[in-house]
């Protein structure tokens, strides 16, 4: 490149010298100059008409052959062609790839729908017609939420927080249940995958209708066997004494199973019944205040130090009922695997994403290999020390229901024999300013 610059400008300064000494022999070199100037300008302009010439017939078309050119302008027309070449080969390399992954995606039985940074679609995968009804080309360019009007999935898709799958009956045939997953991406743009989870929300309702009837069922058995076993037990002076011991352990296991089916009712109202929209605003201190109270009463005999930090701006939004089961199963539990005199800990502070509510103690604390499980169904650390505290394995799997059905989650840090720390954080959407208050004690 820099050679030939080089060499039309030997050239330019070879001409005006020719020009000069020229015009120095006719006696006129200031007019010899200017007409080989006029000259030069329009060779330079025909050049660009050639340029601009060959470029207007490219336009949207394989690119032609470059015209011929000497000099500067003969590297120009080679580098703009070679420059057009590598574009459409890139043009033809992008198309390629988008025409292989809009094939592979027409084969996915998933729904894959592509949504401008306006909420419009831009493309969608055949799925999509058969799971949303969406008609190809009609619909492109049409808002989403004019297309499927289903208020649950236009309240999610203008929130814009897609951590969590929507599930909605499907808009073409109602009997099939969709699962809506939306990834941002780029400037405004969203990605949405659909699937038909029909079969999966089949099991999951028979699972969970056969959980709340077989403890239904179970309730009044077991709560007639308890009465009669305390009865007899009130009574055991006049019973024989090999008899006193076995009927003791029928009547502990007996409670045990009361407190199983009792958690099982309530994992499955949380379940099966949507979270109420008539919802109050909880003073947190008063709260927590119930709760280490009724705390320290239960477990008066192992003499623990219960603390409680929380002022008394703390407002949430929610169920009294729900929030007070789910923060007093943390408490209870870290009551119930604390030694005596341990201390254990409720703390209520603002943070980086909302309010959060702390229980600790320092008791054995739990190994790290155990904690992604705590929650799950009846996982325990310790079966044996579990059955000799009364735990049912519940507790937290109630804990993480209730607290999902309030916007908020749930961390757990815990180092052993340095104790255990439950952090439930609730967004700021939850907070309260205190209005609606609901007077009422909740119901243990």
């Amino acid at each position: 490149m820099f050679s030939d610059w080089y060499s039309a400008l030997r050239r330019l300064l070879l001409i005006f010298s020719a020009l000069l000494l020229a015009g120095w022999l006719i006696g006129q070199p200031a007019l010899v100059v200017l007409v080989g100037t006029l000259i030069y300008l329009v060779y330079h302009l025909l050049q660009l008409r050639r340029l601009y010439n060959w470029l207007k017939r490219n336009e949207g078309a394989q690119p032609s052959p470059p015209p011929e050119g000497r000099g500067i302008w003969g590297y120009v027309f080679d580098a703009m062609y070679l420059l057009q070449r590598r574009e459409r080969e890139a043009l033809l390399e992008q198309k390629s790839i988008i025409d292989k992954a809009q094939e592979s995606t027409s084969a996915l039985e998933m729904a894959v729908i592509m949504i401008s940074g306006k909420g419009s679609l831009v493309w969608w995968n055949p799925a999509a017609n058969r799971l949303l009804g969406l008609q190809s080309p009609k619909d492109r360019h049409q808002p989403v939420t004019n297309l499927i009007r289903e208020p649950q999935f236009i309240e999610y898709f203008n929130r814009g927080l897609y951590k969590t799958p929507l599930k909605l009956n499907s808009p073409v045939k109602p009997s099939v249940m969709l699962e809506f997953q939306i990834t941002s991406f780029g400037e405004g743009e969203r990605l949405m995958l659909v699937r038909d989870i029909s079969q999966l929300h089949r099991l999951e309702m028979m699972r969970k209708d056969f959980v709340g009837n077989v403890s239904h069922e179970l309730r009044t058995p077991i709560t007639v066997i308890t009465g009669y076993l305390e009865t007899m037990l009130d009574d055991r002076d006049n019973l024989p004494k090999r008899w006193v011991r076995p009927i003791e352990q029928m009547a502990q296991q007996s409670h045990r199973m009361e407190n199983i089916i009792r958690d099982l009712l309530t994992l499955s109202q949380l379940e099966t019944r949507s979270a109420s929209k008539q919802q109050s605003a909880i003073n947190l201190l008063s709260l927590l205040r119930d709760i280490k109270q009724d705390a320290e009463q239960v477990f008066a005999e192992k003499g623990q130090t219960f603390s409680l930090n929380c002022g008394d701006e703390h407002y949430l939004r929610g169920n009294l009922n729900e929030l007070y089961s789910a923060v007093s199963n943390l408490v209870l539990n870290a009551a119930k695997y604390t030694q005596p005199g341990g201390q254990i800990s409720l703390t209520a502070v603002m943070g980086e994403r909302g309010l959060d509510v702390s229980v600790a103690d320092d008791g054995p604390g739990i190994a790290p290999h155990h904690i992604p499980r705590l929650t799950e169904r009846f996982y325990r650390v310790d079966e044996s020390r579990s059955t000799d505290t009364g735990g049912t394995g519940l507790g937290l799997a109630i804990v993480k229901h209730v607290l999902a059905r309030h916007d908020a989650t749930l961390e757990i840090k815990s180092q052993v024999g340095k104790g255990s720390q439950f952090i439930c954080h609730f967004p700021i959407e939850r907070l309260s300013n205190g209005s609606e208050q609901n007077p009422e004690k909740p119901q243990g």
